[in-house]
């Protein structure tokens, strides 16, 4: 599908899981489901506005990255100007993520308005070939219009998290509930979110796996820099930030519990697999 197409599948789907906890919350909480769902659907747009306008930011500063230029980070900045000009799509901005952690992530409402990023672990971890792989690769998520997607995701998704959870501690001071179906609502909505959220997301790694590639045309190299990621993340997982924006991500930098039940990321085998063939 085009990237409206899957942007309007995502939105639908999840909006009618945010609609089933604005229905139960209104219909126990506020005396009327009708309320519910006027209020959710209010703060859904909302949301969705926000991260429209101000998706970059947001992410940005969730990370405490700092948008860079050819002085203060001249091999990163000459790689994504170079592989952009590859990609013919706009030179995006730089940003620098001070982490250990090996990745590195694309996000902004479109490619006029994009932001790359890469982390201080991926900087020190891989050479000039595989970090221009990887770069490749988040370049294929802006000329794919992915960012947007990725980023309404991640709001929406924490969104469903966070009111579930609100409409479970209600729950436990309101007796007048119907606990079967605030326990549905309230343990479903989030899993159904985060299984939409990622089915969408290990198609997109996929696809901009093989475009990057494409792109500068070594696919091996792209598959070397994911298994030194790979190998990167296990020993420096992102202690904090949200799982909610896992999926921003060129690898899942959170491993283990609830995060790894529900990867927004295919294998690293399968997706060295896939490269490989190329070749």
């Amino acid at each position: 599908m085009g990237a409206m197409a899957r942007l309007f599948v995502m939105f639908v789907l999840l909006m009618g899981i945010f609609a089933a906890i604005g229905w139960v919350i209104g219909e126990y909480f506020l005396g009327n489901w009708l309320y519910g769902l006027v209020i959710f659907f209010g703060i859904a747009i909302a949301l969705n506005l926000v991260s429209y306008l101000w998706s970059d930011k947001l992410v940005l500063s969730s990370y405490g990255a700092q948008i860079v230029g050819p002085e203060q980070a001249p091999r990163l900045y000459r790689t994504v100007e170079r592989v952009a000009l590859k990609a013919d799509v706009p030179m995006p901005r730089v940003a620098i993520v001070p982490m250990p952690t090996p990745n590195a992530f694309a996000t902004g409402r479109n490619p006029d308005n994009a932001v790359v990023a890469a982390t201080e672990g991926l900087m020190n971890m891989l050479n000039d070939e595989e970090l221009e792989a990887v770069i490749a690769h988040e370049m294929a998520h802006v000329r794919n219009r992915d960012i947007l997607i990725m980023t309404v995701a991640a709001t929406v998704v924490a969104a469903i998290a966070i009111f579930a959870r609100i409409a479970f501690y209600q729950a436990l001071f309101n007796r007048n509930v119907n606990v079967w179906l605030l326990l549905l609502v309230v343990v479903t909505a989030p899993i159904a979110a985060l299984l939409v959220r990622a089915a969408i997301s290990r198609n997109q790694e996929y696809r901009a796996d093989a475009t990057g590639a494409a792109i500068i045309g070594k696919p091996w190299a792209l598959a070397k820099a994911l298994q030194t990621l790979e190998r990167g993340v296990d020993r420096y997982p992102i202690r904090s930030g949200s799982p909610a924006t896992s999926h921003l991500f060129i690898v899942n930098p959170f491993k283990g519990g609830f995060a790894g039940l529900f990867s927004t990321h295919p294998p690293t085998e399968k997706r060295v697999q896939r490269l490989m063939e190329m070749v």
